[in-house]
């Protein structure tokens, strides 16, 4: 185990992934896809539902065979070495599956068995995970009492019992309060400044651009873009939105100037670097009934890419 850690093809990078494809019968659910995750980064998969991202989180898992391509974690193939693999990784689902009929710390003494992790080494982990993740007061708690926050805080923590070399996190903080939301993140933070290498999927835009140090949107079983966040936001939407009124008026003032825009509903966005000099020509040229300017967010990159229609 530890031998595959040390081979040097894989000192920076713990996923590598080259034309990794998924079929189900005629269906391409991954459509030759190429990546690769560096060690001690956080780095988000985006998309639709059914863009692909979850079936790519599973052929990392070794839960679901590939069809084609290349996968390799740790430097080991994911159909060869699928053992040695999962015993490297630490995995948080989206769906609750604690024990009901444990305590807090039951559950992670418990779990501690599945890896052979002895006694005395297993008491020691626990204490330090039930400390970092703020957890101590309720170890002899049945998980039926604790809050959502606490179980999804529990569930990171159960992720981290074995020391993975990889941790894998679908929905970190699906249906949390945002105090929960912004505790999780911290200490995924920490797990991040302390080394660990995670990979995360998250539906929420404003999580993925705080924590991910880089990310992919998948769509259709493709990947459309990859980078950091603050450079994606640069490179395909600029630095700032200004919006207006949508009406003809308007419209027809930004096509006199040749500017490019886009209709949301009952506004029209325009991506610039530059939004004084737009706001201040629109104030001058075109007859507005608001207008506004704000920062572009990853959301705006987001929606540029995967579209803004809903997708059963």
């Amino acid at each position: 185990m530890n031998s595959a850690i040390a081979n040097p093809r894989i000192t920076n990078s713990i996923i590598v992934a080259e034309g990794l494809e998924k079929r189900f019968d005629e269906f391409r659910a991954v459509d030759g896809v190429s990546f690769n995750v560096r060690k001690g980064e956080v780095f988000g998969f985006l998309g639709q539902n059914g863009a692909g991202k979850t079936t790519t989180m599973k052929m990392i898992q070794c839960v679901s065979p590939r069809t084609g391509g290349r996968l390799e974690v740790f430097g080991m193939d994911v159909d060869t070495h699928q053992q040695e693999i999962k015993k490297l990784l630490g995995v948080a689902p989206q769906e609750n599956n604690l024990d009901p009929d444990f305590t807090v710390y039951e559950n992670l003494m418990v779990y501690s068995r599945y890896f052979d992790i002895p006694r005395d080494e297993a008491k020691e982990i626990i204490e330090e995970l039930l400390d970092f993740f703020q957890l101590s007061e309720k170890r002899d708690t049945l998980i039926e009492k604790i809050s959502g926050g606490m179980k999804r805080r529990l569930m990171l923590a159960r992720a981290l019992v074995n020391k993975p070399g990889l941790l894998v996190l679908d929905e970190p903080t699906i249906g949390l309060d945002p105090q929960a939301r912004h505790l999780i993140w911290d200490k995924i933070k920490s797990m991040r400044d302390k080394g660990n290498t995670i990979i995360l999927t998250t539906h929420y835009l404003d999580e993925a651009e705080r924590l991910c140090d880089r990310l992919v949107i998948m769509d259709h079983g493709k990947i459309l873009v990859e980078g950091k966040p603050d450079e994606l936001v640069r490179e395909y939407v600029g630095t700032n939105v200004v919006e207006a009124e949508n009406n003809p008026e308007v419209k027809a003032c930004l096509q006199r100037k040749d500017m490019k825009y886009e209709v949301v509903g009952d506004r029209i966005q325009i991506h610039t670097n530059n939004p004084h000099d737009i706001t201040s020509a629109l104030l001058e040229e075109c007859h507005l009934g608001f207008i506004t300017a704000r920062s572009a967010t990853l959301e705006d990159v987001f929606l540029k890419f995967a579209g803004r229609k809903l997708r059963e």
